[in-house]
């Protein structure tokens, strides 16, 4: 958890910023995602220095900047780590993580509806990978469907629709 405060307030002092990092041991903030036996730990940045201009731009479109320095974390901090020694790092800042988060559920819950409502497949499309694994995840507990993903990147789609019987 040290290590990837560390890692993250050296990245952004080297991008010119001065923020500080909180960061958390993973405790249900996301029950639905799948429990491993990684640690997973949240690294918020404190958004006090920041202007509302930086917030955005860290953010980026769609969450894209946010998203891009959570991989780099995840992936330069369990560079030459051992597997049971990896952790999963999830950057947080302004509450974005949280609020996509419930967007997704709700984004999930509503195909779902669709699905069972008109017994068509819906296609939910701009979602990176990891909110798509966040929708197969949520979608597990309704045993009447199944999804999959569609397409390449980066114009590949999930898509939900009733569970063959075969």
């Amino acid at each position: 958890m040290k290590r990837g405060q560390e890692w993250l307030k050296t990245l952004l002092q080297l991008s010119g910023l001065s923020v500080d990092i909180e960061a958390e041991k993973e405790t249900n903030l996301t029950q639905d995602e799948e429990s491993s036996e990684q640690d997973s730990y949240w690294l918020t940045i404190r958004e006090t220095n920041l202007s509302p201009e930086q917030i955005e731009i860290l953010i980026g479109p769609d969450g894209s900047v946010l998203d891009a320095i959570q991989y780099l974390a995840n992936s330069i901090l369990n560079l030459s780590q051992q597997q049971e020694e990896q952790a999963s790092y999830t950057v947080e800042l302004n509450g974005y993580r949280i609020r996509r988060y419930a967007e997704i559920r709700a984004m999930a819950e509503a195909a779902a509806e669709q699905v069972r409502s008109f017994g068509q497949e819906v296609e939910i499309k701009s979602l990176s990978s990891a909110e798509r694994r966040q929708v197969h995840t949520f979608l597990k507990e309704f045993g009447d469907l199944e999804t999959f993903s569609r397409g390449k990147e980066p114009h590949r789609h999930l898509v939900v629709r009733i569970a063959s019987t075969e």
